[in-house]
């Protein structure tokens, strides 16, 4: 596929997702830009090493400032808090020129991923199963 057929893939995908599958994108994008400034620093790349490091944080200030903390109490404070602790550790990574941050990091996103893919197909689990209900009880 060429460049500008994979951007318009791209362009088309994310103005047609869900804000859960947005979510799950965001959250994809930060693991794999994690995952490449841990590669960056083992192969001494300090210019790569600083975007990769750059673009996990952008997605992570984005996640963190669409936290309702109103709506979402409890549960965003913790998100906030996990995201700070991130934004925190890539940088120490970054000064530092280290793997071992960015590998806790890696280890935040991975949990906080899984978590919310789980939490999503429950949700969407419940919704095909009312849907169902609602079918047969409209059928009575």
């Amino acid at each position: 596929m060429s460049n500008y057929g994979m951007n318009a893939y791209k362009k088309t995908s994310i103005h047609t997702a869900s804000k859960e599958q947005i979510l799950l994108m965001l959250y994809q994008a930060a693991i794999r830009n994690c995952k490449k400034s841990i590669e960056a620093i083992k192969e001494k790349d300090v210019a790569k090493k600083g975007e990769f490091i750059g673009k996990l944080q952008d997605i992570i200030i984005e996640l963190n400032n669409s936290l309702d903390h109103k709506v979402g109490g409890d549960v965003a404070d913790e998100l906030s808090s996990l995201y700070d602790y991130v934004l925190f550790a890539s940088t120490q990574a970054n000064i530092k020129i280290e793997t071992v941050p960015l590998e806790s990091c890696l280890n935040v996103l991975t949990t906080l991923y899984d978590g919310w893919s789980e939490a999503i197909k429950s949700l969407r689990k419940e919704k095909a199963q009312k849907a169902t209900s609602d079918t047969k009880k409209a059928a009575v």
